[in-house]
């Protein structure tokens, strides 16, 4: 620990000690001389010297005390390092059930604000890691910190939160919530080449995709909706619509070598190194066309499982994972702890004046008592 102060020149209020002292001297007892006739004819002696001395010394140490207080109250002291003690904290997750809480801890969940655990659970609005690490650098150092999480976990927010302390971490199964896939992109088919084998894959890839079947193809003149994808299957140049509707920021999968024009960038390979997609740019929009028939003879990918998901990741970015089993989300160490605030002794040396003051006026008021008597 270690004390500063936030306004050293109130030191100078120190100067003040003289004036007790002063007054103290000033007011010493004087003895006045008593001649009487026995002591008439004795040989005067020289008288010995006075030494200072001070009457009431107790009074004057608390006015002295007082106005040291005074003047240390003035130059704001701060205290730095000062041991906070704190109970320890359990914080849950809402969906999660509010566990026994131990003897003396502070319970909360872990949610904006950090409300207390006998309120009502509240909405989680924010990830879970996020506020894991806001209340880490809220919490005094040493602090034990215990975490119950829903297993698999959900609330992340793209990387393992790192902590300043360990914790106590307390997976809590869950049930799993079923995946919302309404952002799932739409394909939607246009063209006169209606190829029964390329719409049974179309449908696949969509079934993969949202798990709902391939929509109805796109009347003539018409081009998809925003957020949808499209799909060129004839061999032919796509009309003005479709190509104003791609460069202001459209996506097309195609066949045709006759749609985008170049050599364009390969984005998917098969397993054999052959490459099965490639990008052309066509505006703010992007035309991406395969390199052989959509038939799994001819595109061999076409049979690989994952093909849907590395199609999907060509078209749209995907979103981070927003669930995790919580055990490989159990926080790391290492994070820099939070600065602690010195502690502002105004109060306490306040409540010291106070003290003093009324000390000093008893201790005066007494003495005035004493000798009227």
């Amino acid at each position: 620990m270690s004390l500063s102060l936030l306004f050293p020149l109130g030191l100078l209020a120190l100067a003040s000690l003289l004036v007790p002292l002063l007054i103290h001297l000033a007011r010493r007892h004087h003895y006045a001389p008593l001649e009487f006739a026995a002591l008439r004819w004795l040989r005067a002696k020289a008288r010995p010297r006075q030494r200072v001395r001070f009457d009431e010394w107790p009074l004057l140490l608390v006015r002295l005390l007082l106005l040291a207080a005074l003047a240390l109250l003035l130059a704001r002291p701060l205290l730095h390092g000062a041991p906070v003690q704190t109970p320890p904290w359990v914080v849950v997750a809402p969906g999660v059930g509010v566990p026994a809480l131990p003897a003396g801890s502070k319970g909360h969940w872990l949610a904006p604000g950090l409300p207390p655990l006998q309120d009502a659970a509240p909405v989680a609005t924010q990830p879970l890691a996020s506020l894991l690490r806001e209340l880490d650098q809220t919490l005094p150092a040493g602090t034990a910190l215990t975490v119950y999480v829903p297993d698999p976990m959900p609330g992340l927010d793209g990387e393992r939160p790192r902590l300043s302390r360990a914790v106590q971490w307390r997976p809590v199964a869950a049930p799993v919530a079923p995946a919302v896939q309404d952002n799932a992109p739409q394909l939607r088919v246009a063209g006169t080449d209606q190829d029964a084998t390329a719409l049974r894959v179309l449908d696949a890839v969509q079934r993969a995709w949202s798990g709902r079947p391939l929509a109805a193809p796109l009347a003539a003149g018409a081009v998809p909706e925003e957020g949808q994808i499209g799909v060129w299957l004839a061999d032919a140049p796509l009309p003005p619509i479709w190509q104003d509707w791609v460069a202001a920021g459209g996506r097309v999968l195609t066949r045709s070598t006759k749609v985008a024009q170049g050599d364009g960038t390969a984005v998917l390979r098969d397993a054999s190194g052959q490459t099965a997609l490639v990008r052309h740019a066509l505006g703010r929009g992007h035309v991406l066309r395969f390199t052989a028939p959509l038939s799994p003879d001819a595109l061999p990918m076409l049979r690989d499982p994952s093909f849907p998901r590395r199609l999907l990741e060509q078209l749209q970015p995907l979103s981070p994972p927003q669930l995790a089993p919580a055990a490989s989300q159990r926080p790391l160490t290492g994070a820099s702890a939070a600065v602690q605030q010195p502690r502002d002794l105004a109060n306490w040396l306040l409540v010291l004046v106070v003290l003093l003051f009324a000390l000093e006026r008893w201790m005066a008021t007494a003495r005035r008592r004493g000798a009227g008597a």
